[in-house]
């Protein structure tokens, strides 16, 4: 198993986070044959003890999603094994996993955001400033959290309004800056030379005391904000992803341009924020047209 996590972290190049997610998987999977059928070696599970467990995953109520996800985990551990002949067949084909509810990605209203980012009074200092850097980033662009994070002083070119950011699969992408973006990127990155002159490190956003910002960081700035203009419980980072496509897709911007500024490796990951937008166009429609 230890072979299978170095493929994925060095072959496959699964980001921490979701390398994370595939050892908790199997970890848990391991847990339930040792529990139920007294067995220490994953290997020797057959095709009914899968599906016994995907049994067990829903009578607890997971999430179908989580549930779909563990399945990938095993069925992706299975494939190595095999291509290492280690087993002679993936035990997983024949799996089916539970239907997905369609759910449509949450984000804030467009004249919502537009509110917290004009009205709202952030201070000058380097704390109120990295807070409008993180709220402008995660919104100008639709950057991941985890590129967020990463972002390096080097990787930010202001004269020429781009930024750089490394995402899922080490894959690099140059995204555009916008005007307000590119004023409070200027006064962040001067208020954190000016407090921190000595420091070596590289990355672009840092703590009061200089070291690299952290997701719990980025989730409590968000919630903090988003709570103020909207009450919807969902009001991670990832909402302000969803919210830059929307938004960007209700004034008409390309499907495949948002793709490649979302970092999509498909279409079809993109695709999903179109249901919103033909939600907007029904009520438009409902509410203009004659025979509506």
């Amino acid at each position: 198993m230890e072979l299978f996590f170095k493929y994925l972290q060095y072959e496959k190049r699964f980001s921490p986070h979701t390398l994370l997610s595939y050892q908790t998987d199997l970890q848990q999977f391991q847990e339930y044959l040792k529990e139920v059928y007294e067995l220490e070696n994953v290997n020797e599970v057959t095709h009914d003890i899968i599906r016994s467990w995907v049994v067990a995953l829903v009578q607890k109520d997971l999430d179908s999603r989580t549930i779909h996800r563990k399945i990938a985990s095993l069925r992706s551990y299975f494939r190595f094994q095999v291509k290492q002949g280690v087993v002679e067949t993936n035990p997983t084909l024949r799996i089916k996993a539970p239907k997905l509810a369609k759910k449509l990605p949450a984000f804030i209203p467009e004249d919502d955001f537009t509110k917290l980012l004009d009205k709202i009074e952030f201070t000058d200092d380097l704390k109120g400033q990295r807070e409008v850097v993180i709220l402008e980033l995660l919104y100008g662009t639709g950057m991941r959290l985890a590129e967020l994070t990463g972002i390096q002083l080097s990787d930010v070119n202001l004269a020429a309004k781009t930024l750089k950011v490394l995402g899922k699969g080490n894959k690099e992408r140059i995204l555009p800056l916008n005007g307000s973006l590119q004023l409070a990127l200027a006064k962040y990155i001067q208020l954190r030379t000016a407090a921190f002159p000595n420091n070596n490190s590289t990355f672009l956003l840092v703590t009061d005391k200089g070291a690299p910002l952290y997701p719990k960081f980025v989730y409590r700035v968000v919630k903090k904000y988003i709570s103020m203009v909207s009450t919807s419980a969902k009001n991670s980072p990832h909402v302000l992803r969803h919210s830059f496509a929307t938004h960007l897709l209700n004034r008409g911007a390309d499907l495949g341009a948002i793709k490649d500024l979302l970092g999509h490796a498909s279409l079809a990951a993109t695709q999903v924020y179109t249901h919103n937008s033909i939600e907007k166009l029904k009520a438009v429609f409902e509410k203009a047209h004659p025979k509506a």
